[in-house]
């Protein structure tokens, strides 16, 4: 009996770690998928990142050579990625984000524009701050809800791959639920899309959790919608490995579900949590 009951501690124990009950002890959703802050918690997340895309769709214009027209070129990217979070309050949160990108571009052979046939672009980039509440706790069938607004600075107005020619403010809703056989969560984003001067709905997912063991637990979405688009939804799976209390592996895939999404997006990063 007593055996029993250390293990049902241990298991509670490691659930309030991971963020995976519904109760106080969770800690405020982040922007980044299966991470969650405590009060006082502050979060460090280093990880490499690699983006391919064979039919990446584009036009010259947006890269500064005149033609309107969409061709399909290729495009990768690696990058070492830092995200850091810390939470304020059991309802308020901070983040910090920014990359150093390496990002290659091959324009289409049927592209007859002057765009190169190559560019290369390299530099700190990716600088982004968020703002991440917590609306409601969960409770009984209401989920949890959350919100947060990310600000994104402009950096290398003048290169076409890496950089931010201008302010931007996202704001993101969701809400998330515990059940026996795991968490569900819905959010969206509402970003200004700058080509058509108008509001859009932004990325939306539909996100699932589920913990496997004390020490692991794995994470599937389906992500996508960014500037208002409807056809390029990704399919993301993760899994995350408690090395001890306060280290984290984090791993990640995201492959595409159509020709216009992003084809191939693996992740892998070690995340330290200091109180």
């Amino acid at each position: 009996m007593r055996a029993r009951l250390l293990v049902i501690l241990s298991l509670t124990a490691s659930a309030r770690a991971w963020g995976q009950i519904p109760e106080s002890s969770r800690g405020i959703r982040t922007s980044m998928f299966e991470t969650f802050v405590a009060r006082h918690q502050l979060l460090v997340f280093p990880f490499a990142a690699y983006t391919h895309d064979h039919n990446f769709e584009y036009q010259p214009a947006a890269l500064g050579y005149g033609l309107q027209e969409d061709f399909r070129g290729r495009y990768s990217s690696t990058a070492g990625q830092l995200f850091v979070a810390y939470g304020i309050t059991d309802w308020l949160a901070l983040e910090l984000e920014s990359s150093d990108i390496r990002a290659h571009f091959e324009k289409s052979r049927s592209d007859t524009s002057a765009t190169p046939a190559r560019i290369n672009e390299s530099g700190i980039a990716d600088f982004s701050g968020q703002v991440r509440l917590r609306l409601g706790r969960e409770r009984g069938r209401r989920p949890e809800f959350f919100a947060g607004i990310e600000i994104l600075p402009p950096s290398y107005r003048h290169r076409v791959l890496i950089g931010e020619p201008r302010w931007d403010v996202k704001g993101e809703i969701g809400a998330t639920r515990g059940y026996r056989w795991g968490t569900m969560t819905f959010r969206t984003t509402i970003e200004y899309n700058h080509g058509d001067t108008h509001w859009d709905l932004g990325e939306t997912s539909l996100e699932y959790l589920r913990q496997v063991s004390p020490t692991w637990r794995l994470f599937l979405a389906i992500e996508g919608g960014e500037s208002g688009a409807p056809d390029e939804f990704v399919l993301v799976s993760a899994a995350g490995w408690r090395v001890r209390e306060d280290v984290y592996v984090k791993v990640a895939n995201a492959v595409g579900l159509f020709s216009k999404s992003t084809d191939w997006e693996p992740q892998l990063g070690l995340m330290f949590a200091i109180h």
